[in-house]
């Protein structure tokens, strides 16, 4: 094996490709970075901007909520890490800075079970390609041999998601195939994109301010935005332009 770090990097990713007996893909950039930079958790997702994008990888619940939150509550490590391109570092949770950040999502990701998030932006240059979030249920930071290993992951999942990207003609929701999106995340996504969708005929709204209904009532309520997609999907739940009425069919 080469002695360089990008060479020990990617077979540390190559490892998990051959576990599953696939091709490498940046999903198996989340279990190597786990065990590599001695985190809890970690998820992968792809946007070509600064949104929350598609939920491509995560290695445990946790990490879909932390994920999840990031979507709901429109804050947190991850978007900042996306708008600045840069690292953002968040190793105590609990901490002041991070309450002032991030005032609502520091909380509810210490009670999903983080103490500490590390979010790493996917870009080469201008191009944009996702967020790489890692996650540890105790506080403390990386060291520098782990931020240095976390970058380099970050990179490797920027490549390979661009590739994918490429191969699957630029659609993100495409990507759902052996080493890509599992289906189980696609299915929810789709779901949150059809109630956004839903809520636009049912709150003659356009596509953003829907989308900013749906986080608030799944917010108010503190319940999971998927579980309010689907029930909006199902019909079990109807959204009015009076939130007063918000249920009735």
């Amino acid at each position: 094996m080469t002695d360089s770090r990008p060479g020990r990097v990617w077979g540390l990713v190559a490892s998990q490709a051959a576990g599953r007996g696939g091709r490498v893909s940046a999903a198996d950039v989340c279990a190597a970075a786990v065990a590599a930079a001695e985190v809890t958790g970690a998820w992968l997702s792809a946007a070509r901007g600064a949104e929350a994008g598609h939920l491509m990888r995560v290695t445990n619940e946790v990490s879909e909520q932390l994920a999840e939150l990031h979507l709901t509550l429109g804050e947190g490590p991850c978007l900042d890490a996306a708008a600045s391109g840069g690292p953002v570092l968040a190793s105590d949770l609990a901490g002041g800075e991070s309450g002032r950040r991030w005032p609502v999502f520091a909380l509810a990701a210490r009670q999903a079970g983080a103490a500490a998030i590390f979010a790493f932006p996917l870009r080469i240059g201008t191009i944009r390609a996702g967020v790489l979030g890692l996650y540890r249920e105790r506080p403390g930071p990386l060291t520098a041999f782990q931020l240095g290993d976390a970058l380099i992951f970050a990179d490797t999942a920027t490549l390979l998601l661009l590739d994918a990207q490429d191969q699957a003609g630029g659609d993100l929701a495409a990507l759902a195939r052996p080493g890509g999106q599992p289906a189980d995340l696609a299915f929810r996504r789709a779901e949150i994109d059809q109630a956004t969708g839903m809520l636009t005929e049912q709150l003659s709204a356009g596509i953003g301010d829907a989308f900013v209904q749906l986080r608030a009532y799944a917010y108010a309520r503190d319940l999971r935005l998927t579980d309010v997609a689907r029930d909006i999907v199902t019909r079990r739940l109807r959204l009015h332009p009076d939130p007063s009425r918000d249920g009735e069919a």
